[in-house]
């Protein structure tokens, strides 16, 4: 899929130029940038979904529990 974006003269010569330098095109680093921010909203959304899940899920242990490593372990 194509889009069109403006901006203006000044920022897309320096954007080519950064391009450039680091042996890429504006192109893909406009697609890598979209990549990221699009990925951290996904895992943004995954850290507020496992935070509500806590809250409306809450664990049964006692105050007095102590998580025991060795204790996973040797269930295995």
């Amino acid at each position: 899929m194509n889009i069109t974006l403006s901006a203006n003269e000044e920022l897309i010569k320096k954007a080519r130029n950064y391009a450039k330098r680091h042996n890429t095109s504006l192109n893909k680093l406009i697609r890598a940038h979209l990549e990221q921010i699009t990925n951290q909203m996904d895992r943004e959304s995954a850290a507020r979904e496992f935070e509500t899940l806590c809250i409306e899920h809450p664990g049964e242990s006692t105050s007095e529990y102590r998580f025991d490593r060795t204790e996973v372990y040797n269930r295995q």
